[in-house]
């Protein structure tokens, strides 16, 4: 019977040919809506992972009470002891120092005098240590825009857009004004190694990036650091992972009481991360159920548009003698076959179009310029494992109920007028 229903559909075109379209296209743009919408989100929270939050975070009491400031003068004594405890204790992650800074850059010009000058927003990281992925995250390569990544003490990098703005060339000195954990002024002459643009504004209104030894050295904070994050090998946050490895961590110094005793938080419990995550997962689960019941709707028309074409060919089949409920059957089998096909070929279509975003991506940084928020420049999809069948809800589902409701009609015709039918 399979095969009888399968050449059928081959040889009578208007009962396959435009359903399994409209169900491919149907399918294609589910799993393509899918896999942007994923990967918009999944972005944004790896940016934000790899430059502010870590998937954990350590920091002392005090620190954390203030960490949107940076206030560090309440940072970590003896950071290099507590790093090796930490990847002892927890060897399954990746344990990097940070130092985050504001502070202000000033270039001479050839008499010494200020040719330019700014704010500026640093991050001191492990640039120089072989196993340090810090420049790998902060995407330095890619980011780079002219001159190199700093290979030497004294190198830093700076703003493309400030640079640009003031003319600022690879090679030149200018002098770091800060704040010493003391409380004093800090002054350090860095050469500028490259100039570096991530496509984010908050980023590249005025960012520098130095390697942590020179940032220790000009804030008088010898072996001390304001956090000490971590991240999972996958590179993916597991907040149930996550909320065991801090759980256990702060259990240890609950008995405490010294302000600058260690605390660990989760990335869910920094910068308002928690709503963030909240409202990404709404906002994406929302919209493709949304688009996702629209497109059943669409497919399930169209299933029951193509069994209420075919009422003349029940009447026929119901007056050669064939059983009602085996015509329904084969109706149902029918839309079994042809979501299939349209399933497997609409995936095959969407994954198509979503492995060329993931990889190519859409430019979106002019729709960035006034942002606040730390966002992709590149908007790019994401192909998941749910991506692979996710199509098959509304490609198959759909089409199959719709056969279904159309043919309880099969069950309404009477054979008594069946003659007076095919006779009209």
């Amino acid at each position: 019977m399979i095969r009888f229903l399968f050449k059928g559909m081959v040889n009578d075109k208007s009962r396959s040919l435009l359903p399994i379209i409209v169900v491919s296209i149907g399918v294609m743009l589910s799993v393509v809506m899918f896999c942007w919408i994923r990967g918009i989100m999944g972005e944004s929270l790896r940016l934000n992972a790899h430059f502010n939050t870590g998937h954990l975070k350590v920091m002392t009491r005090a620190y954390a009470k203030d960490a949107d400031q940076m206030p560090n003068d309440l940072a970590i004594l003896g950071v290099d002891n507590q790093l090796r405890e930490l990847r002892r204790t927890y060897p399954g992650l990746d344990w990097v120092k940070r130092i985050r800074f504001g502070g202000l850059i000033d270039f001479p010009d050839s008499k010494g005098e200020t040719r330019a000058q700014g704010p500026v927003v640093g991050w001191a990281l492990d640039l120089f240590s072989p196993v340090s992925k810090e420049a790998v995250r902060f995407n330095l390569l890619k980011a780079l825009v002219a001159g190199k990544l700093p290979v030497k003490p004294g190198e830093a990098l700076i703003s493309d857009l400030f640079a640009t703005k003031f003319q600022i060339k690879p090679g030149e000195m200018f002098t770091l004004f800060g704040t010493t954990m003391d409380g004093g002024m800090a002054f350090k002459n860095l050469i500028v190694a490259g100039t570096i643009r991530f496509g984010s504004a908050p980023l590249d209104r005025g960012a520098i990036i130095a390697d942590i030894s020179d940032v220790q050295l000009a804030l008088n904070m010898p072996d001390a650091a304001g956090e000490i994050l971590a991240f999972f090998n996958s590179d993916r946050y597991d907040n149930e992972q996550a909320l065991l490895a801090a759980s256990a961590f702060n259990q240890t110094f609950k008995s405490v009481k010294d302000e600058y005793a260690p605390v660990m938080i989760t990335l869910r419990e920094q910068s308002g991360m928690a709503e963030f995550i909240d409202y990404v997962n709404a906002i994406g689960s929302v919209m493709i159920i949304v688009f996702m019941v629209a497109m059943s709707i669409v497919l399930w028309n169209a299933g029951l548009l193509g069994g209420l074409r075919r009422y003349n060919e029940f009447g026929i089949r119901l007056a050669m003698g064939e059983d009602k409920d085996h015509i329904y059957k084969t109706l149902i089998y029918e839309a079994v076959f042809i979501g299939t096909i349209g399933s497997v070929l609409g995936t095959t279509l969407g994954l198509g179009i979503a492995w060329y975003l993931e990889t190519f991506g859409i430019n979106i940084s002019g729709m960035m310029k006034n942002s606040s928020l730390l966002m992709p420049s590149v908007a790019r999809a994401e192909i998941t494992s749910t991506a692979w069948y996710i199509g098959f809800i509304p490609g198959l589902i759909s089409v199959v109920l719709g056969n279904a409701l159309s043919g309880i009609g099969i069950y309404k015709r009477q054979t008594a007028q069946l003659f007076k039918e095919l006779e009209a």
